[in-house]
């Protein structure tokens, strides 16, 4: 199983490097890669997170605090000068990285379903067009899941709180705020299992890894924000009288002028200031209209699990196959891993729960439900999870095992 998995890897690697080297190269730098980039050489020039003085003007676009980890990462890459394209470098170690998420893919559905089923989730997370794709943009995305799929393996097979379980958690949740929505969860998880103690223990070692960059911010801003002050902006954009149910302020034209005239509004703040007041004129709307939010709400639901949205919209005829007919493809088979999965775990021949890798899922559509859904969103957590949950189609369960032993 372990050479059929690292094999399954490396083919991974080899198609993610090919696609990023050979294939999107020269390609303009959006919005968000420019300032992740622009963090990452401030950090690796010493002057901390902070924007460079040789870092054009956004234009229409807003400066936020962005969460740390990956402009970390790409400092460790040590991008010192502007790029307009994405840097090779970068691209050839997210290859690395995404290599890395196909083996702990494997090694949570081999825990849960046996060896068959972790070779099947390694021969698909390999050649999935969506994350072979993933580590050619400079993205938080590729790092992001391989911390937050790391978690999810270390969880399931201590089945308690290891403290590497809970900094992983935190270090993802430091890359992208999202994985924040799975601390309660998970905390249910381990109180319904194990007693308070545990949920008590695992949301101390979170928190005990966040709050420094916490308390740094509020010396920075003057204001308490736990992880990235882009929060308010994101809230307001998924829930708002133009909101369409999916897709960022590019996928919405008439969405991204009320934005424009809501800063002109209070042109005194800075981008830090203004959040509370994103979520203040957000949260007004939502009690004024809730039969209206809850419509919302409901085109949420509706964009997550079929993604058809506006923000696909924005890509070409040939992106949208790619990235949308795979995933269509693996729902069916995932929902037979799903009844295969419950099959092996009445015959009490099931592996460990992969409980956490299904909860962050959860946590994901909850974000997006709470915000707004994106293609960005789902990849990292949802689609790893539906190709682990398909691969359990190979589990073997314990009344199958008998009748094969019966006929030799």
């Amino acid at each position: 199983m372990s050479r059929a998995i690292a094999g399954c890897a490396l083919v991974g690697l080899v198609l993610r490097l090919a696609f990023a080297l050979l294939y999107w190269q020269q390609q303009p730098l959006t919005h968000d890669e420019r300032e992740y980039l622009a963090l990452g050489r401030s950090v690796v020039r010493g002057d901390g997170f902070t924007y460079p003085a040789d870092e054009p003007a956004p234009g229409t676009s807003q400066r936020f605090g962005r969460a740390p980890g990956y402009p970390l990462f790409l400092a460790a890459l040590h991008v010192t000068e502007p790029v307009d394209h994405a840097p090779r470098r970068v691209q050839i170690a997210q290859a690395c990285v995404g290599a890395l998420g196909v083996w702990l893919i494997a090694s949570i559905a081999a825990r849960a379903g046996g060896s068959r089923a972790g070779v099947v989730a390694a021969a698909i997370a390999a050649v999935y067009p969506p994350l072979v794709a993933m580590p050619a943009y400079v993205f938080s995305e590729t790092l992001f899941s391989a911390l937050a799929l790391a978690a999810a393996l270390t969880i399931q097979k201590t089945g308690t709180v290891p403290v590497i379980g809970g900094v992983l958690v935190a270090a993802a949740a430091l890359t992208r705020p999202m994985m924040l929505f799975f601390v309660p969860l998970e905390a249910l998880r381990l109180a319904w299992r194990g007693g308070i103690g545990r949920a008590i223990l695992f949301c101390a070692i979170v928190i005990a890894c966040i709050v420094p960059w916490t308390i740094r911010n509020h010396h920075v801003y003057g204001r308490w924000i736990a992880i990235a002050s882009e929060g308010g902006v994101t809230f307001w954009t998924g829930n708002h009288p133009l909101a369409r149910g999916d897709g960022d302020l590019a996928a919405n034209p008439d969405l991204k002028r009320a934005e424009l005239a809501f800063r002109q509004a209070h042109a005194d703040l800075p981008p830090e200031q203004l959040e509370p007041l994103y979520y203040r004129d957000a949260l007004a709307w939502i009690r004024a209209n809730p039969g209206g939010w809850i419509a919302l709400v409901a085109k949420k639901a509706y964009y997550t699990a079929v993604p058809t949205g506006p923000s696909y919209a924005l890509h070409s005829a040939r992106y949208r196959i790619a990235s949308v007919a795979p995933y269509l493809l693996l729902l069916p088979f995932a929902a037979a891993g799903a009844w295969r999965w419950r099959r092996a775990v009445r015959s009490g021949s099931a592996g460990s729960s992969p409980a956490p890798l299904w909860l962050m899922a959860a946590a994901t559509v909850a974000a997006g439900l709470v915000f707004f859904p994106q293609e960005r969103f789902r990849l990292p957590v949802i689609d790893p999870a539906l190709i682990m949950t398909a691969s359990l189609i190979a589990v073997t369960t314990a009344n199958e095992r008998t009748r094969r032993h019966a006929d030799l």
